[in-house]
């Protein structure tokens, strides 16, 4: 009999989240990982708002605070999506009615959404704090929240085409005029279209500013080394 025939399989740590998950929500688990201490699980799209909701309610979880979330574009990396949107959680520890509540943990939750299928659940009835966040997601990268109670830009202006951190968004700056009259800087000092638009339409409206782009600064003053002998 070999030495292998005697070895034990080493089982696999529980882990409470996972566990709770699984539970109430059977199959919502795609991936799970752990990076850096802490945990980050990949889960169906439209389960979103059900598993944030289990971790936010079971007593082996307790992740009450929603930190926020966030999208990525991957671009052309993954055959099966483009974008994740990303929930970070953080369960807080605190004393309540004389029990330790909570566990000090962060877990993220991610979920892959399609480029042709641009629509995640919002999970505002579970974590109202994620109102905001997810305007931010949608005019970044143009991710529609279904259900969001007030879904519109929240960055840009609600006329701007585009979404900005999209990967393929080109690259390129337009002067923004504020109230007082004055201009805000360019990325650059020739002034690059805005996307899908002119710029005497919608946000890209440069009359009257063309002195600016034809200013020259002057010179910096050429200071002579000072003396070592005082004179």
């Amino acid at each position: 009999m070999s030495d292998t025939e005697n070895e034990t399989p080493i089982a696999e740590p529980i882990i409470p989240e996972v566990s709770a998950i699984e539970a109430a929500v059977p199959g919502a688990i795609l991936l799970v990982e752990h990076f850096r201490g802490d945990l980050r699980l990949t889960v169906e799209r439209a389960e979103i708002a059900n598993v944030l909701k289990v971790l936010r309610d079971d007593v082996t979880c307790q992740y009450s605070l929603f930190s926020e979330c966030l999208g990525v574009d991957y671009l052309d990396k993954f055959e099966t999506h483009r974008f994740e949107v990303v929930y970070n959680l953080f369960s807080v520890q605190y004393e309540k009615d004389g029990t330790l509540v909570g566990n000090n943990k962060r877990i993220f939750v991610k979920v892959r959404v399609p480029e042709t299928d641009t629509v995640v659940p919002t999970v505002t009835a579970v974590y109202a704090g994620a109102a905001f966040p997810e305007r931010e997601v949608y005019d970044m990268f143009g991710v529609k929240f279904e259900g969001h109670p007030d879904l519109r830009r929240i960055l840009m202006s609600d006329d701007w085409i585009g979404h900005p951190q999209r990967k393929d968004y080109p690259l390129g700056g337009e002067r923004v005029q504020f109230p007082n009259g004055k201009f805000g800087p360019a990325v650059s000092e020739v002034p690059v279209q805005h996307p899908g638009e002119s710029y005497h339409g919608k946000t890209g409206d440069v009359k009257g500013e063309q002195h600016l782009f034809d200013h020259h600064a002057p010179p910096t003053p050429q200071i002579a080394p000072a003396d070592p002998n005082g004179h």
